[in-house]
């Protein structure tokens, strides 16, 4: 259990493998942010923010909501809830949400996770990190000082969950 990391300046230097963003690569990138603003993302707003916790609606249907505020996805898929920390574990870049394949992938060197957060392919090591969460009524309450990485805590990574 740990407290997630945000994007620093030094992220970059951490990854031996990767070189400099050219600028042509980064206005692709800006050009496919602009496209993905079309597809069928639910942006969130907490209901409530308790200290570290976040209250956010049952979501109805599967899919991903993002609360870009506070850096969490939230997701319903196959009749159970997961809480994600926002940035991919690879370089801490926003993930997006592909409503169409069903998957999250990072812009940057296109890592591809599973809705459950189950890593695909890609350079990334690890599944996204999960925050802890719990069913209150009809609401999730998202644990923010609490995230697990799937490499480091295995067992709190796969029962943060939340079941229907």
């Amino acid at each position: 259990m740990r407290k997630p990391n945000f994007p620093s300046a030094t992220a970059a230097a951490s990854c031996r493998e990767c070189a400099a963003v050219p600028r042509r690569a980064f206005l692709c990138d800006a050009g496919l942010f602009i496209a993905f603003a079309a597809l069928p993302v639910e942006f969130l707003s907490s209901l409530q923010v308790l200290g570290d916790e976040a209250v956010y609606p049952l979501p109805a249907r599967d899919g991903a909501g993002i609360d870009k505020d506070r850096a969490v996805i939230v997701v319903r898929y196959q009749n159970a809830v997961y809480a994600f920390v926002l940035w991919c574990p690879h370089q801490r870049t926003a993930l997006r949400w592909y409503d169409d394949m069903q998957r999250f992938e990072c812009p940057k060197h296109h890592s591809k996770y599973q809705p459950t957060g189950i890593f695909i392919e890609g350079r990334a090591t690890r599944g996204m990190d999960r925050y802890a969460l719990r069913k209150s009524g009809d609401t999730i309450v998202v644990d923010l000082a609490t995230a697990y990485q799937q490499d480091k805590d295995l067992a709190g990574w796969e029962a943060a969950v939340v079941k229907l």
